[in-house]
């Protein structure tokens, strides 16, 4: 999807504004690369229905953070200049100019494809003029019981204005002529939220949409009056407010007053039917004085993303084969101590395919339980609302343990849920940090401290992902648990940092953004440049979910034309633009795209043959580098960079759901080569963790 260029000719500068690709063309890109997941008829059917919803959800998302921050700075009248040389409103209408077909395709691929395919399967989702009398009855009982007592109908008049429709929430717009009235008035009714979108018929897997249950039952919100139409519609919201957070001194309060300014933000999107007559359209965008150019015109049902409650139905069959995460092989006795696995050696973990609960749940409650665990600190930037680390915290402040949680507040859409977590936590007497001021905490973090016969011991764990048992099913993620002292010497001073005022920049082994960690970084691709020069190997290899940064764009574009081979695994958006002659021919980006959600950041550097590996939370992105605080951590142990470059060399050579970004800045999918049957690197990591449990026996 993103636009044809030129190839760049080698002779131009590196402030050339044509060499780096546009972030917001990037990034929907990647999600039409969710959508040809949804699209591949070689996955099962329901896992292709989930990628569906997928794309719907991080659309939803990039409406709501990237166009909501565009339009704010439109309204604001800024002047700066995209890396790529476009003003805010050449932005905005890229953006426009690339969804509207990909919504329209996504539309295309629900109706003509993965509907037919449900309906051969027995899944069927009816309106309700389609039910028969039996299913209607039903239906008409359900709405009584369970509808109708809870709707508001608001009716919009010369003493009603229109109502307030918040973010994302469903409505109907009706259309009645009263007797007597020579024009239709208009009544707004909101979906409940607290009801499922698919009602259930009495044939197994056949579904009737909620708005459609409401629907056919108007005659009985409105009795003596003729609905002459109804349509469902939906509207999004900025959610990218900024807060100043130079003027206070109460976090928590700053939240709190973002949300309720959130929560009546500008409309950045409005969702219309196709079948919706033009007389509705015009009165329900003059009523929400939405902007033409947001207004999107859906084929098929509004709002996409419930489709996730169709994807998890009971039908092995049309999933993925299950995969159960399995326990860490030097975890695997169920009474061995924790701590003392980790004396002997460091101990990395790869999820989903080992176990989060078996490994970084396993080694908090364990701290919670053993008395001689003094200490216990922790990071929680995103984590699940039934959290096994909130009630071990909680215990451990009561047993009388020092705990500390830094809680990042502004962890954007879940800042409402780590409010609640947060007050929670400091009821039962944790020491709580409510983030930094200026600063997100991004970094995954936790450490213990242990009273043992030789003095106290500090363990930790760094991780690439959050502390939440439900993302860590589906994303790929890793962890680290150490005892070496100079790491987690680095990690008792980074606490200091985010609890105290330290100021230390002298980390001996962690690169910690925004103290070290771009300094380090550059001088790393740096010392790559001079090995190359003196015609030496040199080499990098980087993972990441997004590449935008210019200044580590440039230096890699200035390493390839040194002859540092590069290559990078970014699983989103990337503003550098590969494979141009003269410029970037030693760079090659590849992106895989599978059942789990690549999410772990993983950094090599070939260093003359002494390589170094690091794995962490951030990626090489100006908010990681710069306005976020992020741990890395080096990677020591011989074992396990093996492990780690085993990964990355699968990934790269993936031949069936890999990516390949072109200099003209398109996508092309890998194919097999000749003869070769396509495979999956996902695929592959299962069975290679399976045959090291086999060997194990």
């Amino acid at each position: 999807m993103q636009a044809t260029v030129d190839p760049i000719a080698p002779t131009k500068s590196l402030e050339a504004r044509d060499l780096y690709l546009n972030r917001e063309a990037s990034w929907l890109d990647f999600n039409q690369r969710v959508l040809e997941l949804a699209k591949d008829a070689t996955l099962p059917l329901l896992e292709r229905v989930k990628f569906h919803a997928i794309f719907s959800s991080n659309l939803d998302e990039f409406f709501m953070k990237r166009v909501g921050a565009l339009q704010r700075q439109l309204t604001g009248d800024v002047k700066e200049l995209s890396v790529d040389g476009l003003t805010v409103k050449e932005q905005l209408d890229i953006i426009h100019q690339y969804a509207r077909p990909m919504i329209e395709a996504h539309a295309t691929v629900w109706l003509d494809d993965l509907e037919p395919a449900l309906q051969k399967e027995g899944v069927s989702i009816v309106a309700y003029d389609k039910l028969d009398d039996i299913e209607k009855g039903i239906v008409d009982q359900f709405f009584h019981k369970q509808v109708f007592p809870i709707l508001t109908p608001l009716a919009v008049d010369q003493g009603h204005p229109f109502p307030f429709i918040s973010n994302l929430s469903k409505s109907l717009g009706v259309m009645l002529h009263q007797p007597g009235h020579a024009a239709p008035g208009f009544v707004r009714i909101k979906v409940p939220e607290n009801l499922p979108r698919w009602i259930p018929l009495p044939t197994k897997f056949k579904f009737v949409p909620l708005e459609q249950v409401i629907g056919g039952n108007l005659s009985l919100l409105f009795p003596g009056l003729q609905v002459v139409e109804w349509n469902a519609f939906r509207v999004t919201r900025n959610a990218d407010i900024e807060m100043d957070e130079d003027d206070t001194d109460d976090l928590l309060a700053l939240v709190e007053a973002e949300l309720r300014r959130r929560r009546l933000a500008k409309v950045v999107r409005l969702e219309l039917p196709e079948a919706m007559s033009p007389a509705m359209r015009e009165f329900i965008i003059e009523g929400l004085d939405v902007e033409r150019q947001d207004v999107y015109t859906i084929r098929g049902p509004v709002d996409m993303d419930d489709f996730f409650a169709i994807s998890n139905l009971d039908l092995p069959h049309l999933k993925f084969k299950s995969w159960i995460p399995l326990t860490p092989l030097r975890l695997r006795d169920d009474d061995v101590d924790m701590f003392g696995v980790i004396r002997q050696g460091d101990l990395l973990v790869h999820h989903p395919y080992e176990c989060f609960g078996q490994s970084v749940e396993r080694f908090v409650k364990a701290a919670v339980a053993d008395p001689k665990v003094l200490a216990i600190k922790m990071t929680l930037y995103r984590t699940s609302s039934d959290s096994a680390f909130v009630p071990a915290l909680i215990r451990a402040a009561e047993m009388g343990k020092q705990v500390a949680v830094l809680v990042e507040l502004k962890a954007r859409f879940d800042e409402q849920r780590n409010v609640e977590l947060a007050m929670k936590l400091e009821k039962a007497g944790v020491h709580v940090v409510y983030g930094l001021v200026g600063l997100k905490t991004h970094t995954k973090l936790t450490m213990v401290v242990r009273d043992e016969p030789d003095g106290l011991r500090t363990y930790c764990h760094v991780g690439t992902g959050n502390y939440n048992s439900k993302t860590a099913a589906l994303y790929t993620d890793l962890g680290l648990f150490t005892c070496n002292s100079a790491i987690t010497g680095d990690v008792i001073e980074l606490f200091h940092y985010l609890t105290g005022r330290s100021f230390k920049r002298d980390y001996r082994k962690l690169l910690v953004a925004p103290v070290n960690m771009r300094d380090r970084f550059m001088q790393k691709i740096r010392r790559e440049i001079d090995l190359a020069q003196a015609g030496k190997p040199a080499r990098i290899v980087a993972k990441m979910n997004a590449l935008q940064d210019v200044k580590i764009i440039n230096l890699l574009y200035e390493a390839s034309q040194a002859g540092v081979k590069i290559d990078l695994i970014v699983r989103g958006f990337c503003c550098l633009r590969p494979g141009v002659p003269g410029l970037s021919e030693n760079i090659r980006v590849v992106c895989v795209l599978g059942r789990f959600l690549e999410h772990s950041r993983i950094y090599y550097f070939q260093n003359d043959g002494d390589s170094e590996y690091y794995i962490g939370s951030a990626d090489w992105m100006v908010r990681n580098l710069d306005y976020r605080v992020e741990a890395i951590t080096p990677i020591e142990d011989p074992a396990l960079r093996e492990r780690l470059q085993e990964f990355l060399d699968t990934l790269l050579n993936d031949q069936g759901r890999g990516w390949e970004l072109q200099p003209d800045g398109k996508w092309r999918q890998r194919t097999p080569e000749d003869g070769k049957s396509p495979w999956d690197a996902q695929d592959l990591v299962m069975a290679r963790y399976l045959r090291g449990v086999s060997k194990s026996r």
